[in-house]
């Protein structure tokens, strides 16, 4: 993950006013893997900015991907369940 890269949280975190799926963007980054990230609404109004470790993020992607594609810092995906994604790195 890098950059202006948009996410969505993994876990509930109920202390932060953040759950599950929620969407941000990374803004910052402090550390290899942790990450600041600002979640907006509809309108681009910050409701959270939170430091947040790589394994509470999912990096999101606005176009398909093949199985055996290849992503930048990926080595490779597996389908475990019709919802999830396991990413090796």
């Amino acid at each position: 993950m890098k950059l202006l890269d948009v996410v969505a949280l993994l876990e509930d975190l109920p202390k932060l006013g953040l759950y599950r799926g929620q969407v941000g963007t990374i803004v910052e980054e402090y550390e290899p893997d942790v990450f600041e990230v600002e979640f907006s609404d509809m309108s681009g109004r910050a409701y959270a900015l939170e430091t947040l470790s790589v394994v509470q993020l999912m990096k999101l992607y606005y176009q398909p991907i093949a199985e055996n594609a290849s992503i930048p810092g990926v080595q490779g995906i597996q389908r475990e369940h019709r919802n999830s994604i396991t990413v090796s790195l």
